[in-house]
């Protein structure tokens, strides 16, 4: 352990980060060889860059941002049953399987666990795990097959999740057979010096690497191999906090078997030009999404000889990939956004730190930052009343929060 210690002293003396080993000695046996193992998986090198891009000044954009090409799923006309036959034959051979993600806890919400147990209020107290495992197993029975669920949880939420779904006897899905989880990477949250920080726990302060750190999760977990061995070519990924996600949508997969893309998405269109959604566009010529922060107000406001908006196409994390593309993006991690947040932290001299303004960055992959590795790719317009219902806010906020998911959800399976 003493030449380890030493090892690893060497290695944070080099990057200036000896403050992790500050407390070490008032550990015990266990804690130290954790904290020892956690910090020989940090990657110094990346975390040192990351660091330095906070410190760039924003480079005027250049890029050249054009709209994209969609089709609407209700004006598709002759062509609906065409991609739908496509679709429904691929989901009938066990081509399709689905994961949601679902590494949040649902904390904005008031909730004291994984954001998938939590209740959004209907009468059948579901919580929208069980709500999505419906609908994914009311769909497999129209096709005659079992769609394989993998869930995505953070290791924050991981032990919580995998109980609460063994105390709901798995929503009738069978463990390591139908339904699989696993977890996504996490980064070390650094201080505006760049030093790693120690959380409360006495270990080092992780934090999800984004929902575009679900690639690389999916391949490192062996994931993308258990797919390919079930004979699935496709994977349907959305979040776990819309109840009403459609996982299973034959004419989604048609087109995208149809014209040979390797991903294929669905939009809602912008309830207003200024909705502060990221929209589908075209960034140098390749698909992309545009952040409504990135948008100008001649741009989001600008239409077609429709009258249709040119940048309306909200992008709902409901994408659909091929196996093999998912396998490409997850073989080299994606570009990291920085995010500056409120974070407790354990001081040098041991002391916790509770800040009252934000006080650290953190780091996170965005999963459409892979959209430009390819070429083309589909985009499916759907309606938003049918197929999104977020559970983003506390009923305080008015938009994407319990009650009006409560409200879309009971509209749609015509509740009373």
């Amino acid at each position: 352990m003493d030449s380890k210690v030493e090892e690893i002293k060497a290695i944070l003396k080099k990057y200036d980060q000896e403050h992790l080993l500050n407390q070490y000695e008032k550990l015990d046996e266990n804690h130290k060889k954790r904290l020892l193992e956690e910090i020989q998986n940090i990657d110094f090198e990346l975390i040192t860059n990351l660091y330095k891009s906070t410190k760039k000044e924003e480079k005027n954009n250049k890029d050249e941002i054009t709209p994209i090409e969609y089709l609407d799923k209700y004006k598709l006309n002759d062509k609906y049953k065409y991609y739908e036959s496509i679709g429904k034959k691929a989901i009938k051979e066990g081509k399709l399987v689905a994961v949601t993600m679902a590494g949040g806890q649902g904390t904005r919400l008031g909730h004291n666990g994984p954001k998938g147990t939590y209740d959004i209020g209907l009468d059948s107290h579901k919580s929208l795990f069980e709500l999505l495992a419906d609908r994914l197993k009311e769909d497999g029975k129209k096709y005659d097959v079992t769609i394989p669920w993998f869930i995505m949880t953070s290791k924050e939420n991981n032990n919580a999740t995998i109980a609460f779904f063994e105390k709901h006897k798995y929503f009738g899905f069978q463990k390591d057979k139908n339904i699989f989880f696993f977890t996504q990477g996490e980064l070390p949250m650094i201080d505006t010096e760049g030093k790693i920080l120690i959380g409360e726990d006495g270990f080092i302060k992780l934090a999800a690497d984004g929902h575009g750190g679900i690639y690389e999760s999916l391949v490192k977990s062996g994931m993308t191999k258990k797919m390919k061995e079930m004979g699935a070519e496709w994977v349907f990924i959305g979040g776990v906090d819309n109840c009403l996600v459609k996982m299973v949508d034959p004419v989604l997969m048609g087109i995208a078997i149809d014209k040979k893309v390797t991903v294929a998405c669905k939009s809602v269109v912008k309830d207003n030009p200024h909705e502060k959604v990221g929209v589908f566009c075209k960034r140098n010529g390749k698909p992309n999404v545009i952040e409504y922060t990135e948008i100008t107000e001649e741009m989001a406001e600008a239409t077609d000889k429709d009258g249709e908006l040119l940048y309306g196409e909200s992008h709902i994390l409901c994408n659909l990939f091929s196996v093999d593309a998912i396998e490409r993006m997850g073989a080299n991690p994606l570009p990291y956004h920085v995010a500056y947040k409120k974070a407790k932290y354990i001081d040098k001299n041991g002391n916790l730190v509770v800040p009252d303004s934000p006080n650290a960055y953190k780091f996170e992959a965005f999963l459409f930052d892979a959209f430009g590795t390819v070429d083309e790719m589909a985009i499916l317009r759907v309606k938003r009343e049918e197929e999104f219902a977020p559970v983003k806010n506390a009923d305080s906020a008015g938009v994407d929060c319990p009650k009006t998911a409560r409200e879309l959800y009971k509209k749609f399976h015509k509740i009373d």
